[in-house]
């Protein structure tokens, strides 16, 4: 039931942005209430307790940065573990190793040293670099070849987009990291690992001693919401808060289906993409090697890309040109409001976690220190 407490910021979203946001207003005083849709904080980054096991609901989140002063910070709430993101690709029964590194050059050739790998790269890709590429499929053709290409990219990325590789734009692969040593290390970053406990250890931290109220529509209530607070951080849709004025921005969506096994130990990894079309998901979790778990069971989710739909969740943003556009009209109206804007709904741009937590520190110091 909503207060009539009068506060400085009425927040909403109980994700990481907006958690950060009340943290780090709270340290300077201010009174804040945060107001969720969902009935749980933490966002997609909410973790459900199942079999001793913490399950990342809406899909694997793994932290990891560069920044030191974003480390710590995190690190400070609740201790991080020394997880390691190494997944695996299933092609068809054949396993190999991601990132695309030596490993996986010997699983597909049977190459054991760089110069040998280079070489087969070179000879596969070099009949695509002489024209410019058109969609994605031309791009990754010409940056890789046909092996790493048609086993681990071409499956995995049609159903990701939910559209043929030919007719999607090239500017999605920029690049393809191409490593030749023997390193399984998905990210360069310098810090990574999973919070110790699980992640609604590091939202309930930031949360702590502020008010909350979860199941709350904040469409449904927005005068009555609106009327409590100095100010406005909002941090869903921004094409929703402005009731679809110019269109509906697009996403892609997933459907999680978690299971819950009769056994200690299910693939051995966290993380195993299949990257053939015929399987209809991208990927299987198996949630208790994100923490090193010991536990009897096991659970495992496989995750399916949809469209997102007004009922379902948005996850990533589609930005091509046409949607970009769009969000620009959004913004433009946004910047005659008072209302902050913020987080991956809010600013249609696809955040890692610690890009999540800089931006809202970069706006509360910002806001709070000038």
């Amino acid at each position: 039931m909503v207060t009539t407490k009068k506060y400085d910021f009425l927040i909403v979203g109980a994700g990481l942005y907006g958690a950060v946001f009340a943290h780090e207003a709270k340290k300077r005083g201010k009174t804040c209430l945060v107001v969720d849709k969902r009935e749980h904080i933490g966002g997609n980054t909410y973790c459900k307790k199942i079999e001793k096991i913490n399950v990342h609901a809406y899909g694997a989140h793994i932290f990891h940065t560069n920044d030191k002063k974003i480390w710590d910070y995190v690190n400070d709430l609740v201790p991080f573990n020394r997880f390691t993101n190494s997944p695996i690709a299933n092609y068809k029964g054949d396993l190999y190793n991601l990132p695309f590194n030596m490993h996986t050059f010997y699983q597909l050739w049977g190459v054991k040293t760089p110069a040998e790998a280079k070489t087969i790269i070179e000879e596969q890709s070099k009949k695509y670099k002489n024209k410019q590429p058109q969609n994605l499929e031309e791009q990754a053709l010409s940056l890789v070849g046909e092996d790493i290409y048609l086993k681990l990219i071409k499956g995995y990325t049609e159903k990701q987009w939910g559209r043929k590789a030919t007719e999607l734009p090239s500017f999605i692969i920029k690049r393809l990291p191409l490593r030749f040593t023997f390193d399984n290390n998905y990210f360069n970053d310098n810090y990574q690992g999973i919070p110790i406990g699980g992640y609604n250890e590091l939202t309930g931290g930031l949360l702590e001693g502020i008010d909350v109220q979860l199941g709350v529509n904040y469409f449904k209530d927005k005068v009555a919401l609106d009327s409590m607070a100095e100010n406005t951080v909002f941090t869903g849709k921004i094409d929703e808060y402005y009731n679809y004025e110019f269109g509906k921005l697009e996403y892609r969506g997933l459907r999680f289906d978690h299971e819950i096994l009769d056994m200690n130990n299910y693939q051995g990894n966290a993380v195993v993409n299949y990257t053939e079309t015929e399987v209809p998901y991208t990927r299987i979790l198996e949630h208790k090697h994100f923490e090193f778990g010991q536990q009897k069971k096991t659970v495992i989710t496989k995750e399916y890309p949809l469209e997102a739909s007004s009922k379902q969740e948005p996850y990533y943003p589609i930005n091509d040109t046409q949607n970009n556009n769009l969000y620009l009209q959004y913004k433009n109206r946004a910047s005659k409001d008072l209302v902050i804007f913020g987080g991956r709904l809010a600013e249609y741009k696809y955040y890692d976690m610690h890009q999540v937590i800089g931006a809202a520190l970069a706006k509360t110091k910002k806001l709070f220190d000038n």
